[in-house]
């Protein structure tokens, strides 16, 4: 299955728009973080997640999405966020704790929720999945159709929830694709030390499920691998788990000094960046020129730069909202 190229550049926009975000976010991020770093100090206080480098992961898989299919993600969520089409004027409030976001600024950047496009994250490790599983089967009860996308770091394929969430997809034939995205790092322990296995789609055996692995970091494979898997869960033929090499293009967290890799390894990974890439071969392909290129771009910065401008110029919730919306 090759995408079109109206698909294409619905992916290179989506890669695009998601990279400048947070390029965005961190300078917003760092305000007030410097000379010393205080993870708590500025107007986006607390850690901060960037997903640069795992965006091909994201735009491949959504690109079969419809607004009702359900999307869950974890604690690095932007790129899979602006994939699914979550309104970046109130994600981008909601990271900046304002009144104006998702969940009126009291879930922050790894607590996106918007019930419009069926996205939600979650920052503890793998409690994503059993969600996932939970709105395929009240779909399931209700006859009502729509498939689940699951998406995870390697790490989290090593926690209860992931295997408790697979058997249970697996026994009662949920249509739920588990992606586990591999940048081959848990924060700062690498995928060899910490996984008992080479690849996690072979864990997908063990569930009854196909699983499929796609290296490179390539838009266009993963949308080809994806596309397949998701056609055939719509027919009803159940689970299935992909493990997708990408890679991590900063720290864990913004702050991370990130001695933990080898040396050459983060220069190596940038200059295999996907977007420039990917660029690059729908130019060579005659589906992207360079004024259509440009354009692409100033249109994606504009949507990303009016969304900065929202959070910046909304409101902070008054100090009694925080007893809302809380069980007693």
């Amino acid at each position: 299955m090759k995408p079109t190229a109206k698909q294409q550049l619905w992916m290179y926009e989506r890669m695009v728009t998601s990279r400048y975000l947070e390029e965005s976010l961190l300078k917003v991020y760092l305000e007030g973080k410097t000379p010393v770093f205080n993870m708590g100090d500025g107007p986006i206080p607390g850690e901060m997640h960037l997903s640069n480098g795992q965006e091909p992961c994201a735009v491949g898989v959504c690109a079969h999405l419809q607004p009702t299919d359900v999307v869950t993600s974890y604690h690095r969520p932007h790129h899979v966020a602006v994939a699914k089409g979550v309104d970046l004027n109130r994600m981008v409030a909601e990271i900046m704790g304002k009144k104006t976001g998702l969940s009126g600024g009291r879930g922050g950047h790894m607590h996106l929720f918007d019930p419009s496009v069926h996205f939600s994250c979650a920052g503890i490790v793998a409690q994503g999945l059993p969600p996932a599983v939970g709105a395929m089967l009240s779909r399931h009860l209700q006859k009502k159709p729509g498939v689940a996308i699951a998406y995870m770091g390697e790490g989290a394929a090593n926690a209860g929830a992931f295997h408790e969430a697979l058997n249970l997809a697996g026994v009662w034939n949920l249509p739920v694709l588990f992606i586990v995205e591999d940048n081959a790092w848990g924060i700062s322990v690498s995928k060899k030390q910490s996984t008992s296995v080479p690849r996690n789609d072979v864990r997908a055996a063990g569930y009854g499920m196909p699983g499929v692995y796609v290296p490179g970091n390539d838009p266009d494979a993963i949308f080809a691998a994806a596309g397949e898997i998701i056609a055939r869960m719509r027919k009803g033929a159940g689970p299935a788990l992909m493990e997708l090499e990408t890679s991590r293009l900063e720290g864990h967290f913004v702050g991370d000094a990130e001695a933990y890799r080898p040396k050459g390894e983060k220069e190596a990974l940038i200059a295999k960046d996907p977007i420039p890439a990917y660029a690059k071969r729908l130019r060579a392909d005659g589906v992207l020129t360079p004024k259509s290129d440009r354009e692409l771009i100033a249109a994606a910065h504009a949507r990303v730069d009016a969304a900065i401008q929202f959070g910046r110029e909304s409101p902070y919730p008054e100090p009694e909202e925080a007893l809302a919306h809380v069980f007693a």
